[in-house]
């Protein structure tokens, strides 16, 4: 039995999920000894090892990253000459972006073209314009039998295999109909909450403040209840799905955030005045309850016509959106195969350790691809 191919590893992002990577990573890297990480960098500093042959410790890499010795952070082209350097790489090094860096994400088709693969949960490489969208695909292999490869089931559900099951329905020749689906774990959370099947909720800006103070929110809640994490999370499976969408604006995304707030000049002064306008969300719960539904965050493409949506939505209490708990996201694939029955993805949609295990999972994909 051959010795597995050597794989070159860098990892750009070092915080919530790229720590969360690098410690799976140390782990992988027992059952794979072919890995060697060349280079890690995060947004002010980049460690490089001394050679090709001689990797970066994957168990040191934070101290490592603080000494004096680090260089300065690295631009997307220092990074690609740093791993073209050694013609003897081609083909065998990988990009693990961590971040959500849209100059990076565009550079994608510049290390796909020369054979270094991607593997990332970064979503906004895949939502934004659709022109980018097709440089990617065309510069990656198979389109270009010497493109590198890429994975980025973590863009949508983080850990959930929602792309991975979408792309097998595609290609095994299934005709997808509807998608809909919750598909941000801060939203599921906070509608789970406020208008639950059973019981009642308390008043939204309290079911706010409580989701930050659990830190199922970003620092400025603005950035879960303006949509576009989830609008951005809709076209990817839009595009994957055969719709050709050019990009968020392209399709209602409603915001939860009042007009008067979005000028606020901190999240938390966005919280302190939430409370004036509980009337408007408790008008939306009531008018729910009234039909007997529940009201949810939701994202929906009508793949036959081309549609998408990302907004609220009332639904029967028996719905399985209806039914999450927690913070769980779900996604229903309504297929001809599968009829009005959908086939249901659903679990943990957010976290840094789940993130990373999606990464990590397409990382082992990759590998044996590679050798």
């Amino acid at each position: 039995m051959h010795a597995p191919k050597p794989v070159y590893l860098a990892v750009i992002g070092t915080g919530g999920v790229g720590s969360a990577f690098l410690s799976q990573l140390s782990l992988l890297q027992q059952a794979h000894p072919q890995i060697n990480l060349v280079l890690i960098s995060r947004s002010t500093r980049s460690l490089t090892a001394l050679s090709f042959s001689e990797p970066l410790s994957i168990s040191t890499w934070s101290s490592a990253l603080d000494r004096p010795s680090a260089q300065p952070a690295f631009t997307p082209s220092e990074i690609l000459a740093y791993l073209e350097k050694s013609n003897t790489t081609r083909g065998k090094c990988i990009l693990i972006d961590n971040t959500s860096n849209q100059t990076l994400a565009s550079s994608y088709p510049s290390f796909l073209s020369r054979g270094i693969s991607i593997v990332t949960p970064n979503k906004k490489a895949f939502s934004a314009s659709l022109d980018l969208w097709r440089e990617i695909e065309s510069s990656s292999f198979p389109t270009d039998p010497y493109g590198g490869l890429i994975y980025h089931e973590s863009s949508v559900g983080a850990g959930l295999p929602i792309i991975s099951t979408l792309k097998d329905l595609v290609a095994t020749g299934d005709r997808v109909h509807r998608i809909e689906g919750v598909f941000s774990g801060t939203l599921s959370f906070l509608f789970n909450n406020f208008a639950p099947v059973n019981g009642r909720g308390g008043k939204w800006s309290e079911e706010v403040r409580k989701a930050k103070a659990l830190g199922y929110t970003e620092p400025d809640p603005r950035d879960d209840l303006n949509g576009l994490d989830v609008a951005r999370k809709v076209v990817i499976l839009a595009r994957l799905a055969g719709v050709e969408v050019q990009d968020t604006s392209a399709f209602p995304v409603e915001s939860l955030i009042p007009e008067e707030l979005e000028s606020c000049q901190s999240g938390d002064e966005f919280l302190s005045r939430l409370g004036e306008f509980d009337e408007e969300m408790e008008d939306v719960r009531r008018q729910a309850e009234a039909d007997g539904k529940v009201v949810r965050y939701v994202g929906s493409i009508d793949v036959e016509r081309g549609h998408l949506r990302v907004g609220l939505e009332r639904l029967d209490k028996n719905h399985p959106v209806a039914g999450l708990r927690g913070s769980d996201n779900i996604v229903n694939f309504y297929t001809q195969r599968y009829g009005e029955r959908p086939l249901i993805v659903q679990g943990a949609g957010a976290g840094a350790e789940v993130t990373a295990m999606g990464v990590t999972s397409d990382l082992i994909k990759v590998l044996q691809r590679l050798q």
